[in-house]
């Protein structure tokens, strides 16, 4: 059977590989005393709160279970905007909101609309790589651009301004992002989207985890720097609903009708039961929860990242957000004799009991010297990975 081009160009998500590798390990030490502990994916701990679950519920029982119109229900998209004002201080206009089948559908569907044929989009190097392969599905060519640590791992306008060529289309950003918790700081976003105006590109900021900033001057959204930029957000992180495949872009309004159209020949419409569920994300009581969870995940970060800095495996940028510690894990892999992040992780795996993403994912510069621990998992069981970590490395 011939495979398509565009298929083939598409590589393996090897978080997901690791993962599957991890299963199997735990299976042989379920029973031990050691059993694995997962620090490799980005998935909250966390499950929906109580009043969204019965929403979910009642939602079934009372049969709106039917197809929604392809940019969401009208009431999901006004509590969106609410939150943009209530948390955030920004108007929103709800009809710039389409709701989407996940973050990942919002990403397909604003590449689809915006990319054509041989445009390059400028993307900071370490990032998320299934948003290289949007960018590509959409016939793209995603430019990874090497950052340091001195910039946060974030693109600056000095880079995107030297990048830029006669096919370059905009630049697809992430704040916080996967897999550095790092932030672009306001004034560099702004710098960076100046450039971009200038030359009449795109701006897209994938904000999923913009929920879960820990620190003030950088939990922003890009969305004040005016209506062109494009905002990719989702009930998966900071809300905790990541099996529910719901998200949502915001876009100039003149683009929600290409969306809409877009939205209703690929996707038809995001889960009704989903929808419906999410208007209770937006209550008093799931509101504080998410806020008690958001402390939850600081604390866990402010334990997790000084332990591995004291284990030789250092992250360079204390993260502002998300949950993840992005460390160099060169020195011990001098210490343990091995070669690479992959090598690494599947040494940690198999000898501590412990999973992590090797850096192979994320890029190309310098990520053979890095690994991704995801902090989503519970104190408890990051206090342990650290015993364990301890004891492989003395």
């Amino acid at each position: 059977m011939r495979i398509s081009e565009r298929a083939r160009r598409i590589e393996p998500f090897y978080v997901m590989e690791v993962a599957k590798a991890a299963q199997r390990v735990a299976q042989q030490v379920a029973n031990t005393a050691s059993p694995m502990i997962y620090l490799n994916i980005g998935e909250p701990d966390f499950t929906a709160p109580p009043l969204v679950q019965e929403a979910a519920a009642k939602a079934i029982r009372d049969g709106r279970t039917q197809y929604t119109q392809a940019t969401g229900l009208e009431s999901l998209r006004e509590r969106i905007s609410g939150w943009y004002a209530t948390r955030f201080g920004i108007a929103v206009p709800a009809q710039r909101i389409v709701v989407t089948a996940g973050a990942s559908a919002a990403l397909q569907l604003a590449c689809l609309a915006l990319i054509e044929a041989g445009d390059e989009i400028l993307m900071p190097d370490p990032s998320y790589p299934c948003n290289r392969h949007f960018v590509s599905a959409a016939e793209g060519t995603a430019v990874l651009l090497p950052t340091t640590a001195q910039e946060r791992f974030q693109l600056s306008a000095d880079k995107v301004e030297a990048a830029w060529g006669p096919r370059t289309r905009g630049v697809l950003l992430a704040s916080p992002s996967n897999p550095t918790g790092t932030s672009i700081a306001p004034d560099e976003l702004r710098r960076i989207h100046e450039v971009v105006r200038r030359n009449a590109g795109i701006t897209i900021v994938d904000e999923i985890y913009l929920g879960l900033s820990h620190d003030a001057q950088y939990g922003q959204s890009g969305l004040t720097l005016g209506e062109d930029i494009i905002s990719v957000n989702s009930f998966s992180k900071y809300f905790n609903m990541t099996g529910w495949r719901l998200g949502w872009l915001v876009v100039p309004e003149a683009l929600v009708p290409v969306i809409e159209r877009l939205a209703q020949n690929l996707f038809i419409c995001p889960s009704t039961i989903s929808q419906y569920a999410a208007l209770a994300c937006f209550e008093a009581d799931s509101l504080a929860l998410y806020e008690q969870r958001r402390a939850e995940f600081k604390a866990r970060r402010d334990f997790f990242i000084p332990a591995l800095n004291e284990m030789g495996l250092a992250v360079p940028v204390m993260p502002d957000g998300a949950f993840y510690a992005w460390a160099d894990c060169s020195a011990a892999c001098t210490r343990l004799g091995v070669q690479g992040s992959w090598d690494f992780a599947f040494e940690v795996m198999n000898q501590a009991h412990v999973a992590v993403t090797p850096g192979r994912d994320f890029g190309t510069a310098q990520t053979r010297d890095f690994v991704r621990f995801s902090t989503a998992n519970s104190m408890a069981q990051l206090q342990e990975a650290v015993v364990r970590l301890r004891a492989l490395l003395a």
